[in-house]
């Protein structure tokens, strides 16, 4: 079976999508021909490489506002392409609706779908994308849904039939994290861990610092557009001594990271899943979530907290200290392998 993973961009670069396409692409590679398109904005990666099993073709690409990939060479490419099976990702982005013009078997979208834009430009062009996108939804042999919540919203904006959706959630390595040891250090860490976007809210986790005891850091981990001012925000804060900040992590490091933290915080307004409170969580950390979208799904009070939006800044604080430290019970999470498994019975349908 000859299948082709679509996306906009592809690892190196960091973020959920990355994440989801590159753990169920390694995992295919076991037993089947897997391809992936996707878009380098930089010009800097290589053009086609093999990344554990994986043949990655890489295309030039642009993204105004950082939204919404486009690449000609990319579409020029699809057009010619035949696959088995041909595999979408990322609504918010050109690739995916190029990805219908491969000569394919199966058609699968998997969307990462979210309603709003992190940005006024966002905004925009979802809207006037929206078009683009029902054809895609019409088109596809099934659609992927990564959560109840981006279930419900596919439904209400594109009239999706409730047959054509299933939902798969996204995965963690758990015997990796198994493996991990919880490292008491001599500070409690707040972690964070994701793109760097006024919408994720890590200004709010530095707004509260001054208002938690001289003990209490934070670790960022990520990079993006808003990283400066975050950094800024830190300075004038006078907090700046006490926020760390990661980028380009390998696997190791992150694991590292969430194992050794005391309390992960992910106050996103807009989430299809929350990948990154998935693998705090399976590091036996403690979450705080703002309660919106899909994250919402994730507070269960017990193991992760909700916080509703507006964020109010002490009364963020003053759950930072409730929870912090608190130790982690069972929770039910998926295993890449799990997810994999499941996918495959969609590609054979």
């Amino acid at each position: 079976m000859k299948i082709l993973q679509v996306c906009d961009r592809y690892i190196p670069y960091f973020g959920g999508v990355q994440v989801h396409v590159s753990n169920i692409s390694e995992r295919l590679a076991r037993e089947y021909d897997v391809t992936v398109y996707t878009t380098d904005p930089s010009g800097k990666l290589p053009k086609e490489e093999v990344i554990n099993g994986v043949l990655v073709r890489r295309f030039k690409g642009f993204s105004p506002g950082e939204a919404y990939q486009f690449s000609f060479g990319l579409w020029k490419e699809l057009r010619n392409a035949r696959f088995d099976i041909v595999h979408g990702h990322n609504y918010h982005a050109f690739p995916l609706f190029f990805s219908r013009y491969a000569g394919k078997e199966r058609f699968i979208v998997t969307p990462h779908y979210c309603r709003k834009g992190a940005t006024k430009t966002r905004d925009i062009l979802i809207k006037l994308y929206r078009p683009f996108g029902r054809r895609i939804f019409q088109e596809a042999d099934r659609v992927i849904a990564v959560s109840n919540y981006e279930k419900g919203l596919l439904m209400e904006d594109f009239n999706i039939d409730d047959g054509k959706i299933v939902v798969l959630p996204n995965g963690v390595n758990l015997k990796e994290f198994q493996g991990l040891e919880k490292k008491k250090g001599k500070h409690d860490t707040i972690l964070y861990v994701g793109r760097l976007e006024k919408y994720k809210g890590v200004q709010y986790v530095i707004e509260a610092l001054p208002l938690l005891g001289e003990n209490v850091r934070l670790e960022i981990v990520g990079k993006g557009p808003y990283r400066d001012k975050l950094k800024g925000l830190a300075e004038r804060l006078a907090v700046a001594d006490r926020v760390n900040w990661y980028q380009d992590l390998d696997e190791g490091e992150l694991f590292a990271r969430y194992a050794s933290a005391d309390l992960f915080v992910q106050l996103s307004k807009y989430e299809a899943f929350g990948m990154a409170v998935a693998e705090a969580l399976a590091a036996k950390t403690p979450c705080i979530v703002a309660n919106s979208e899909a994250l919402k799904e994730w507070v269960d009070s017990k193991n992760c907290f909700g916080i509703d939006y507006p964020i109010i800044v002490d009364r963020l604080a003053g759950l930072i200290k409730e929870v912090i430290g608190t130790e982690v019970g069972e929770v039910k999470l998926w295993d890449w392998e799990q997810v994999v498994a499941e996918l495959v019975k969609l590609y054979e349908e």
